[in-house]
């Protein structure tokens, strides 16, 4: 009986310095892990809108985030919401569009988060994936210029997924085999327009 609790004793202290240790490897390493989470977006915003010399969130638009998602979700887009937007603004500061970052759940393995530049004058300067896990070889093409530049310099409207050879402006072509992830991208980036469109103050 005194060599159980022996043994007990002392699988419950190694317990205690095993879970010590981890907590403060996850706190050593949560710093770095989030510097190298915003450096990867401030690459992908700069790649979305590059004419922009820097981006910065505003209480307004903060505002509109959170009072616009209920009625964004419900004009059928799928399953998607605006998460954030920033201002773009040039070297002098002034504001000349916006970023507005939207997440669809429709993925074919989840969630895929979009970031959308949008001029002042309402045309998209590109669209970047702050978050994708879509299937190698399939989804994961969404990253490629093929798919995702169609929406580059088109003016604000609501764009639909097609399979076959885009015969509308409004338009965009399915990647090969993976309609699920064309569509979710396809809804995130009309989440962001309609935003952009109805819910910033002009």
């Amino acid at each position: 009986m005194k060599g159980i609790m022996k043994d007990a004793a002392i699988l419950c202290v190694i317990t205690l310095i095993a879970g010590f240790a981890l907590g403060l490897v996850h706190e050593v390493t949560l710093e770095p892990i989030a510097a190298a989470q915003l450096a990867a977006n401030t690459a992908t915003y700069q790649e979305v809108y590059p004419d922009a010399a820097g981006f910065q969130i505003s209480d307004e638009l903060q505002s509109a985030v959170d009072s616009c998602g209920e009625e964004i979700s419900s004009q059928g887009y799928g399953n998607v919401t605006v998460d954030a937007a920033q201002e773009a603004l040039d070297a002098d500061g002034n504001v000349i569009g916006y970023l507005i970052t939207s997440t669809s759940t429709d993925g074919y393995n989840g969630t895929i988060q979009v970031a959308t530049g949008i001029t002042a004058e309402g045309q998209i300067t590109g669209i970047g994936f702050l978050s994708i896990s879509e299937t190698p070889g399939l989804g994961m093409n969404a990253e490629n210029p093929e798919f995702k530049d169609q929406f580059a310099g088109k003016s604000l409207q609501t764009f639909e997924v097609t399979k076959t050879s885009p015969s509308a402006d409004n338009q965009i072509a399915a990647i090969s085999g993976a309609t699920f992830t064309s569509s979710a991208v396809t809804g995130a980036v009309n989440a962001a327009v309609y935003f952009a469109e109805n819910c910033i103050a002009q």
